[in-house]
């Protein structure tokens, strides 16, 4: 049966070697951010190749809507959508993801935070998108009467095919050991953004081994992060959880 799976995360996790490894499966197709070209249309911000994400992409994101809720293009069996949960503006109706199965990434605020600052100069706390993850996860949690999928990035990585097992086991598919690794190098699939975003993800060949980060905030990075720690702490509460071997 045709399975989509829409991916929330914020910037700056693995949002993007994830699509990779799903991309890698032969019967997934995957979306890169669809909503971005009416995000950046209708708030107006000054994100880099701004021009040429919306003359790529659709502004109208009904109509886009419309495209990732019908059926699985290319005649694959599973459909992965990578999505930024602030590209969910206020006022957007957001019954319709309801109709997919939904994953949160989620990662600490204060590496989001970090990795965030050396690509802007600022930074909010709505743009580390941890308070819409939040908000969408209880309307889908409310729908569904259980919490939804969640993965959080520092864990993944210190277990990234025991997470993809998992996964798969309860979307209901089989695991495909070609989650795990990929070729490096663009994709078409990759927005036109991709080349001010996706230097690392380009030059991997898999996810990126776990490691100790140790890093300092000030100002607004600060500010921003802890704004989200008390709905990231929320989210982890619901984090896949692989037991030690």
């Amino acid at each position: 049966m045709p399975l989509t799976v829409a991916a929330w995360s914020g910037p700056r996790n693995i949002s993007t070697a994830m699509m990779r490894a799903w991309e890698n499966r032969s019967d997934c197709v995957v979306s890169d951010e669809p909503l971005y070209a009416h995000y950046l249309y209708a708030t107006q911000l000054d994100h880099p190749a701004r021009e040429a994400v919306i003359a790529a992409g659709d502004i109208d994101w009904q109509r886009v809507v419309r495209h990732l809720t019908g059926a699985v293009p290319g005649g694959r069996t599973l459909w992965y959508q990578k999505h930024m949960t602030h590209h969910l503006l206020p006022g957007m109706d957001t019954e319709w993801v309801h109709r997919l199965c939904n994953l949160f990434l989620i990662r600490d605020p204060t590496l989001v935070a970090a990795s965030y600052v050396k690509s802007r100069s600022t930074v909010t706390a709505a743009d580390l998108g941890v308070p819409q993850q939040l908000e969408l996860f209880e309307r889908v949690a409310g729908r569904l009467g259980r919490a939804p999928l969640v993965i959080d990035t520092e864990r993944f990585l210190r277990r990234p095919e025991a997470h993809l097992r998992m996964l798969c086991t309860a979307l209901g598919i089989e695991f495909s050991a070609q989650m795990l690794h990929w070729p490096p190098g663009p994709r078409a699939s990759d927005g036109v953004w991709a080349p001010h975003w996706y230097a690392a993800v380009w030059r991997s060949t898999g996810f990126e081994p776990a490691r100790e980060r140790k890093v300092r905030l000030d100002g607004d990075a600060a500010r921003a992060a802890d704004v989200c720690r008390a709905g990231y702490e929320h989210l982890l509460a619901h984090a896949m959880h692989v037991p030690t071997p």
